[in-house]
């Protein structure tokens, strides 16, 4: 059994901790082609495929975590066997099902721990994998001009898009690093590979980062479809 301590906005574990969740070692498996999960996210998720109906069950009664994972290139041919995936993935805690007709639900996922895939196992109707939490930094927070780097670039980025007044809270102080970094890599428009990347990334410094880099990228690659200087 592994454990998700519960940080301080800051990232910091509190001193009055409260009871930490226990993440099993072993765990189901959830793949998808299009969806990258981050830590101190959430993940609404449509279920209705008879294999991951009774997967949902048995967390439900069970552990109560789902690894999310990226399926690599070529997965259409072998969708529904198992198919490759990338071995670094996000533990997700089951908040809430709605059950609805015909055993399908709507269920929503916190974002633990990012973990690695250590062993699959096919001895059910959905895969399961043995996982280890991958180790948090000494130092989870962001140095100053590294944040403040990322969020003049975002602030650039939302004058490319229509939606930017949504995105303000994103600039307020209280908003702690990690939430910062993995919420803006879950909604940024970038493609499953490139948030596959960003999840990878050796600590948040790292992620933030790429992050900026993608950032950057977009901004460059919208400039010149448009014809800015």
């Amino acid at each position: 059994m592994q454990i998700d301590r519960e940080r301080e906005p800051s990232g910091r574990v509190r001193a009055e901790q409260v009871e930490p969740f226990p993440i099993p070692d072993r765990l189901p498996v959830f793949p998808l082609p299009n969806v990258v999960f981050f830590p101190k996210t959430y993940l609404p998720l449509h279920i209705f495929e008879p294999r991951y109906r009774q997967m949902v069950a048995d967390v439900t009664i069970g552990g109560q975590c789902i690894a999310m994972a990226l399926l690599k290139e070529g997965w259409e041919t072998g969708y529904y066997g198992n198919p490759p995936i990338y071995p670094i993935v996000c533990v997700g805690r089951l908040v809430s099902v709605q059950p609805l007709a015909d055993g399908r639900s709507n269920i929503l996922l916190q974002g633990l721990e990012r973990c690695d895939i250590c062993e699959e196992h096919y001895d059910k109707p959905y895969r399961e994998a043995t996982i280890r939490i991958k180790a948090q930094t000494a130092d989870a927070g962001l140095e100053p001009d590294v944040r403040r780097r990322l969020v003049e670039a975002l602030a650039q980025y939302l004058q490319t898009r229509e939606d930017s007044t949504a995105w303000q809270g994103f600039f307020r102080e209280e908003v702690s690093d990690e939430v910062l970094v993995n919420t803006l890599s879950t909604y940024l428009e970038c493609t499953p590979l490139e948030k596959q990347f960003l999840l990878e990334a050796d600590g948040l410094h790292q992620r933030a980062r790429r992050l900026n880099d993608l950032i950057q990228f977009m901004l460059h690659d919208h400039h010149g479809a448009k014809g800015w200087e």
